[in-house]
């Protein structure tokens, strides 16, 4: 038993939780390899019978659990049919990630130069090369990507409106530049984080883009206006939108399964989808009976439309360099803390798997899960966690790494 974990000896000890999921857990010999799949067997063909799986993990940041989401990927494609990717970004930048993967429109890293900022890694781009490859192989039965938000505004937007200005009002370009340039920051990290790492300018972005709107609509209109003006209302849209704008994480997420949803319906594909835990969760998030959280995931709505076709896993770890932060040992009321006990660099526990009653009530019971984001402050890792009100309800499979190092950045996202 990890010594870090001895805090959680007397839940351990009344559950016999140790010894379950040293019966049920299965190692995983390497949680970043171009392998066979084969210490990933039982978890793929446990996934390869629903129709969608989401494949959740508790941080962005970590190369082992990228790794090991990519590694079920592979093997639910090649093995399982599986012929869709769903990740988080919009809808804009999904269409250049299937461009590319379909055929070979640009190369990974100019697709991801406009794709959401945790995604533009060299991990990532790694995933989008397997895919192209495997669709070279396969041009009759290829992998698609798509993004579950909508489309939303890019830096492009920016410049159109500049653009438009400087040809056509000149004279007003630099009132309504000046609301512009700091916010498009936000592109290149999101505004909530600035804000967490000092070094944001201090007026909402929101109102930054609302003024730069009314601005713009006293000017005479012309046959370029309307377009210009689209592309502005998409910006205002996007920072009223963000974690910033709505003051934090929660939303309905119903609009991304639609999108989930109607792809299946339209094309018949099995789909992956790759997100974080709050997301792919199958429940809405909360602790309580009476489920009061206003966040209902993505997931949620993934379970009470597809029931059991829709399988969830949650890829977490223990500790580790993240890059912008190192993550101590999960404190012992985590379930994370529960799994390091077990003495394995990684492995995956079935929640299905058979139980005593003792087990059965901490599976069916409440449970917090490690969550690191781009906001993470190792003084304040207390609140870094999602709670749900049943772990065996919110997540099908767990996977756990023992240590994590940190992604690679793509020079555009490094800063």
């Amino acid at each position: 038993m990890d010594a870090s974990a001895t805090s959680s000896d007397s839940l351990i000890a009344t559950t016999g939780l140790h010894e379950w999921l040293l019966a049920h857990g299965r190692p995983i010999a390497d949680t970043y390899a171009n392998s066979s799949g084969s210490d990933l067997a039982a978890l793929t063909e446990r996934l390869g019978s629903a129709t969608v799986v989401g494949l959740g993990e508790s941080t962005r940041f970590s190369r082992q659990t990228f790794g090991v989401r990519e590694r079920v990927f592979r093997v639910l494609v090649e093995g399982y049919g599986y012929r869709a990717l769903a990740v988080q970004d919009s809808a804009r930048s999904g269409e250049r990630l299937d461009a590319f993967v379909r055929t070979g429109t640009g190369d990974p890293e100019s697709v991801l130069a406009g794709a959401w900022r945790p995604t533009r890694t060299a991990e990532m781009a790694a995933a989008l090369r397997w895919i192209r490859a495997y669709n070279e192989s396969h041009p009759d039965d290829p992998v698609r990507i798509f993004g579950v938000e909508p489309p939303r505004a890019e830096p492009s937007d920016y410049d159109v409106v500049l653009d438009y200005l400087r040809r056509h009002a000149p004279d007003r370009s630099a009132a309504i530049e000046a609301h512009l340039t700091p916010i498009r920051t936000a592109h290149q990290v999101d505004e909530h984080v600035q804000r967490h790492q000092g070094i944001h300018p201090g007026r909402p972005f929101a109102e930054n883009a609302r003024d730069a709107l009314a601005l713009f609509k006293t000017l005479p209109a012309t046959t370029e206006f309307e377009n210009a003006l689209t592309h502005l209302r998409l910006i205002v849209e996007f920072h009223e939108k963000s974690v910033a704008g709505q003051g934090g994480f929660a939303r309905d997420e119903r609009p991304a399964a639609d999108r989930v949803i109607e792809w299946h319906r339209d094309t018949g594909a099995k789909i992956a989808y790759w997100d974080g835990i709050a997301h792919t969760a199958a429940i809405a998030l909360g602790d309580g009976p009476a489920q009061t959280s206003e966040f209902r995931g993505t997931g949620s709505y993934l379970r009470a439309h597809f029931g059991a076709r829709y399988a969830s896993v949650a890829i977490g770890f223990h500790h580790g360099d993240l890059g912008m932060a190192v993550a101590p040992p999960p404190r012992p009321d985590l379930v994370d803390a529960t799994l390091g006990t077990v003495d394995l660099p990684a492995f995956y526990v079935d929640l299905h798997s058979p139980a005593t009653e003792s087990v059965s009530q901490w599976l069916h019971g409440p449970a917090k899960l490690r969550t690191i984001s781009g906001i993470y402050d190792p003084a304040k890792d207390a609140t870094a966690n999602t709670a749900v009100r049943s772990l065996i309800h919110a997540f099908d499979v767990l996977v756990h790494i023992r240590e994590t190092s940190p992604v690679q950045w793509l020079p555009q996202a490094a800063t």
